[in-house]
């Protein structure tokens, strides 16, 4: 028998899990590392974190399972996150985060001087302060001296792969959120490059997500035990990853991930961005596309309410949701406290509920925040459908899948069926898989097993009440975006500012 590994550099923690040929799981393991918020709406982690939850897990693996036994290797992770190295390799300052927020002022430079009809055409999306490309200009702005020594630039999940092969490799998945990159050809935008005065030469090489892009070789060796010489494929960014771990290929069947972040996926057989950018447009890790919407704080917004506001649990505050009618007795929560990406775009939205009365009780005030992430969400299903993009049904993943509740009130809203997928691989089983298909063949990566337990069905009755709910809440946000734009300056301005950690 013989089997792969994959490994995920996930936001909260690294997960490895081990695959046979048939693609079961039959060994796991996952390390914690911590978040740095040093400053309000900053994101950061110290890369030698990741690499030492690698080296942690795979000890705990390798003491009841023989390495020798490995084949291939994949490495998937958050995307957009800004690795800068120096001539060593060797990181020089934090990784910036996916839902780091500091780089707004560079966001509005590239979508309004650049120009977002430049970004599209170039790149197939438009700027956020959660892609690459913003936080290479902030860094250029804030720390020049540090920006003077960077010799190389890689997402976090190549980090991983540097270490484990000795060279800077990628691929087109996480490539496609940097917002440098062709999505339409696969491949590093020469136009951006210039506009981000960025030299090729401190980018990866680019892979298709399954090609074999290095072997580990004799220094990770030492420090994992990892078979010398295996193959390491490309891998994926954790949601294309995800997409593969649940079989999404074909256009039809869409992902919804709720994991910190929420997002929509939907495969694109044919390369056709959003002409608006509302959803982000990518290159899958099958060698075709899909579109992405993203709610920035999904089960974020559920481990505030329970954990950071209630100090509760979450069975306790889920049971008193569950009693709770639809609509919250008329309460809304809009879910923006780390800003919004779709379709707003906005890093300045803060999280809000609205509706607040003398009746309403904390089983209301937890449904109206499962509500309003899947009101977000289905935001970016709408978007779908008027891009005449398939959406048949719906498969769900993520912590925030394991609510029966949150999964029926997402078919309802939505007005589709929900496939519960009780994977616990994630993207790291994706990335398995996909080093399966470099090692066994792309037969052996089509017949992986499935993991769907249960289907819920929308109810037609609740699924028109939520859609008159989902008007008003759409019009919340318009109703407050300037009120957000102005607490922001008055905050800058007041230099109010607070620490976490």
């Amino acid at each position: 028998m013989s089997y792969t590994l994959g490994i995920d550099i996930g936001t909260s923690g690294a997960k490895m899990v081990i695959v046979d040929k048939f693609g079961e799981i039959v060994a796991e393991a996952i390390r914690a590392y911590p978040i740095y918020h040093i400053h309000p709406g900053w994101s950061e982690q110290d890369p030698e974190d990741w690499w030492t939850a690698v080296k942690d897990g795979l000890q705990e693996l390798f003491q009841t399972f023989d390495p020798s036994q490995l084949k291939g290797v994949g490495v998937s992770g958050q995307m957009h996150g800004l690795v800068a190295l120096d001539e060593n390799g060797t990181p020089l300052l934090p990784a910036i985060l996916w839902n780091d927020q500091r780089s707004h002022e560079e966001t509005d430079y590239l979508n309004n001087v650049v120009g977002k009809e430049t970004l599209i055409e170039l790149t197939g999306n438009i700027a956020s302060p959660g892609f690459t490309a913003p936080k290479i200009l902030w860094l250029k702005k804030h720390l020049p001296d540090i920006f003077a020594k960077v010799k190389s630039i890689c997402l976090p999940k190549d980090y991983i792969n540097y270490k484990l092969v000795g060279e800077l490799v990628t691929d087109v998945s996480d490539a496609s959120g940097t917002l440098f990159f062709d999505v339409r050809n696969r491949k590093w935008s020469e136009p951006m490059l210039k506009i981000l005065e960025l030299h090729p030469d401190m980018l990866p090489k680019v892979y298709e997500s399954y090609e074999a892009a290095g072997k580990v070789n004799e220094a990770a060796e030492r420090e994992t035990a990892l078979p010398v010489g295996i193959p390491v494929v490309a891998g994926a960014g954790d949601n294309a990853a995800g997409a593969v771990g649940i079989q999404i290929a074909e256009e039809g069947t869409v992902m919804v991930s709720l994991g910190t972040s929420g997002v929509v996926l939907a495969p694109q057989s044919t390369y056709l961005p959003d002409e608006f950018a509302r959803l982000h447009s990518f290159c899958d890790a099958n060698g075709r596309w899909h579109v992405m919407g993203v709610t920035l704080s999904a089960g974020a917004s559920l481990k505030w309410w329970v954990e950071e506001i209630q100090n509760g649990r979450y069975d306790l505050l889920l049971a008193e949701a569950e009693q709770i009618p639809n609509g919250s007795k008329g309460l809304y929560f809009l879910p923006y406290l780390s800003g919004e990406r779709t379709p707003h775009n906005d890093p300045y939205a803060r999280g809000t509920f609205l509706g607040l009365s003398h009746q309403h009780t904390r089983g209301d005030m937890t449904r109206a925040v499962l509500e309003g992430v899947s009101f977000s969400l289905y935001e970016s299903i709408v978007i779908a459908q008027q891009l005449q993009i398939p959406v048949n049904s719906v498969r769900a993943i993520g912590g925030g899948a394991q609510s029966p509740l949150w999964l029926q009130m997402i078919a309802d809203i939505f007005g589709l069926p929900v496939e519960h997928w009780v994977s616990s691989g994630g993207p790291a089983l994706g990335v398995a898989l996909l080093a399966l298909r470099a090692t066994e063949g792309l037969a052996a990566f089509k017949h992986a097993p499935v993991g769907m337990n249960h289907i819920f069905e929308p109810d037609k009755t609740r699924h028109k009440a939520y859609q008159k709910r989902f008007q008003q809440y759409t019009l919340l946000y318009r109703s407050l975006k300037d009120t957000f734009s102005q607490m922001y300056n008055l905050e800058k301005e007041l230099g109010c500012s607070h620490h976490q950690s």
